[in-house]
């Protein structure tokens, strides 16, 4: 049996609990340690707060960022836990020197409010969040457990923020015409709205690669993590893959996070964000209509997995059908002075790739559901997103 200490030192505290976390104990069963050690102790409290405030710093340090946190703790723990990952985050944030713009864009962007400094982070969560403060304690186990388990990434620092230099206007109505497309029951209106909005940024994107011009010799391109909801997380992130290639970018896939990490120029990594996002709420909702009626085909695994993986190589085809003939109009109308341009940013794009993943293995992936594949490129087909010269008519 452990009997308590008497201990009234909140760094011993904080050891304690960070040892039992990182040693894998449920939540619930180092709580009971901890209470049987500290009882309902202050040092308890300020040791708590103390662990996990130490478990961020040192996720931050290792290229997380609010985001990236948020996203994991909302996938490995419940979902009440988030606004607690949000807390501490912020209350982490806030021990740091200040300066970081790009940080305290994401966290306001969570709905992050600066804790009261007079009182325990943990206490709050009681007296704040409502939450038991047995539940608190247990929570903030949990925390601990999975901040310091979470492994390094590669640091993108600002260049990670919504994108310099894109038409805030483009933007806008981009999303505007993904989400038309993405609520209407016509596949053909969806058709022209996805294609429109292609065309719309890819234009955008080439019109300020001539205006910046080969002086733009930038030392490092952009990158963004883009999180994938399971279930058949892997089988979407190849359609991440085949909308970046289109779009003059790179993908690497870190599977067991559910994550895909995108490197290229700021507006074609808008491009790809916007089109990858609307392009899963497409699928899903045709992966589902694809239930002819008599077997329930569609909610197979392997159908599913089939389905996903020919709908992100048919789109793949199209897009990159759809970026070419983008590029020939571009020269005829722009001038010779792209290709250079883009040959250049293409350079910066894949020495990044190596200066954040050197050591990258290619994956493969098999199909063995032949109707699920059959289903998946039929709906790429009708998802299809070749641009028309009239796309812009209205510009």
């Amino acid at each position: 049996m452990v009997t308590r200490t008497g201990t009234d030192d909140p760094q011993e505290a904080a050891r304690f609990l960070a040892g039992l976390a990182a040693a894998g104990g449920r939540g619930e069963q180092v709580a009971g340690v901890l209470r049987a050690r500290y009882g309902t102790s202050r040092a308890l409290l300020a040791g708590a707060e103390l662990a996990l405030l130490d478990a961020a710093d040192a996720l931050h340090a290792r290229g997380w960022g609010p985001r990236d946190v948020t996203e994991v703790v909302r996938r490995r723990l419940s979902a009440g836990r988030v606004v607690l990952a949000v807390d501490v985050l912020s209350a982490a944030a806030a021990r740091r020197p200040r300066g970081d713009a790009s940080l305290d864009a994401d966290l306001a962007a969570l709905g992050a409010e600066p804790p009261a400094r007079d009182v325990p982070l943990v206490a709050q969560w009681s007296s704040v969040r409502g939450l038991d403060p047995d539940d608190a304690l247990t929570a903030s186990v949990a925390l601990v457990g999975l901040l310091r388990s979470l492994p390094t990434l590669p640091w993108l620092g600002e260049e990670q923020r919504a994108p310099e230099g894109v038409d805030a206007r483009v933007l806008a109505r981009v999303r505007g015409l993904l989400a038309k497309a993405e609520s209407t029951e016509f596949p053909e209106e969806a058709e022209a709205l996805s294609a429109k909005a292609q065309e719309l940024m890819g234009r955008h994107a080439l019109e300020q690669a001539v205006v910046a011009g080969p002086a733009e010799s930038a030392p490092r391109a952009a990158a963004r993590r883009l999180w994938l909801d399971p279930p058949y997380a892997s089988a979407k992130s190849s359609l991440v893959h085949q909308v970046a290639s289109a779009n003059r970018c790179r993908a690497v896939s870190l599977a067991a996070l559910d994550m895909v990490t995108v490197i290229g120029h700021a507006a074609d990594l808008a491009t790809v964000e916007l089109l990858v996002t609307s392009l899963l709420v497409q699928a899903d909702r045709a992966m589902l209509a694809a239930d002819d009626g008599s077997v329930p085909r569609s909610r197979t695994r392997s159908f599913r997995h089939a389905f996903l993986l020919a709908y992100a190589t048919r789109i793949g085809e199209r897009l990159t059908a759809a970026a070419h003939e983008a590029q020939a109009h571009a020269r005829a109308e722009l001038g010779e002075g792209l290709l250079p341009v883009l040959a250049a940013r293409a350079e910066v794009v894949e020495r990044t790739v190596g200066e954040l993943f050197p050591r990258l293995t290619r994956r493969r992936f098999s199909v063995g559901n032949g109707d699920g594949w059959a289903a998946g490129r039929a709906a790429a087909d009708a998802a299809s997103l070749t641009p028309g010269r009239d796309a812009l008519a209205d510009r």
